[in-house]
């Protein structure tokens, strides 16, 4: 629905594209952006916003005060400055399905906040929720993800590899003969190996996890690639926890790596 109101937008109302883009707080999904252009949709009713009006309707969206008199200048700066224009009745026919298209939007976004507090009560009221939980880089929602996707039926699966493998996270070994390669699985749970490169990208603000990042980084690979191995380890970590109903140890699960021995030299001073 927003990639529709964009490419409607980019039609007859640049202004709104250059004051609101990207996605999230910025985007056109954002709340101040939805109440302004429900407001004015054409580029002349938002060249006829007044401050106090800019200001009201950023208020009623949830805007937080804090550089609010900021936002309402640039806002103004924006709409008031000299754009290319369709036909009077063309632009008001078009703001009239934008008019439209801003109440699906609205009405997705409702719809998507409803069922995100319904997940977040019925994940939170699960068992395993404080385990999962309990890991760097799980929120409620992604927590939920990971939950529904692996289930809480404990003999699921065999052994930790068996989650690995269903999850993407684990490579794959082919050999034949003098080749040897290791690829990445292909065949697995999308939603699931969805969810965990966000989660191995979170928890890289931690300090263990950020330390076998780097590691790895070292060693040569590539950044998805070390995610995916992260994202191995802690799933690893997770069934491991999931079976003996413990929560996450960070000390446990990325242990500080051993030491090389020094190498043996020939002590010349006894000789």
């Amino acid at each position: 629905m927003v990639n529709r109101l964009r490419s409607h937008l980019r039609e007859y109302y640049p202004a709104a594209l250059t004051a609101f883009h990207g996605s999230g707080k910025v985007g056109l999904d954002s709340a101040h952006a939805r109440a302004v252009l429900a407001a004015a949709p054409t580029p002349a009713a938002a060249a006829r916003l007044t401050r106090s009006q800019l200001r009201a309707l950023l208020t009623r969206a949830g805007r937080l005060r804090r550089g609010i008199d900021t936002e309402v200048e640039r806002l103004r700066e924006i709409f008031r400055a000299e754009h290319l224009h369709q036909l009077p009745l063309v632009e008001k026919a078009m703001g009239h399905q934008t008019s439209a298209l801003i109440q699906q939007v609205n009405a997705a976004c409702s719809s998507g906040t409803d069922l995100a507090a319904a997940t977040e009560e019925a994940f939170l009221a699960h068992p395993d929720a404080d385990i999962i939980t309990s890991f760097p880089g799980l929120s409620v929602l992604s927590g939920a993800r990971v939950l529904a996707e692996i289930g809480d039926d404990r003999s699921r699966f065999a052994d930790a590899r068996a989650v690995k493998a269903y999850a993407g996270a684990a490579p794959v070994t082919r050999a034949s003969g003098r080749s040897h390669v290791v690829v990445a699985r292909t065949v697995k749970n999308q939603r699931l190996a969805g969810v965990g490169y966000m989660w191995a990208f979170a928890t890289l603000r931690t300090d263990a996890p950020r330390a076998h990042y780097d590691r790895r980084r070292a060693g040569g690979e590539r950044h998805t690639a070390a995610l995916r191995n992260l994202f191995n380890k802690l799933l690893g970590c997770l069934y491991h926890c999931l079976q003996n109903r413990t929560t996450y140890d960070p000390d446990r699960a990325f242990p500080a790596p051993c030491p090389s021995p020094p190498e043996r030299g020939l002590d010349l001073s006894t000789t």
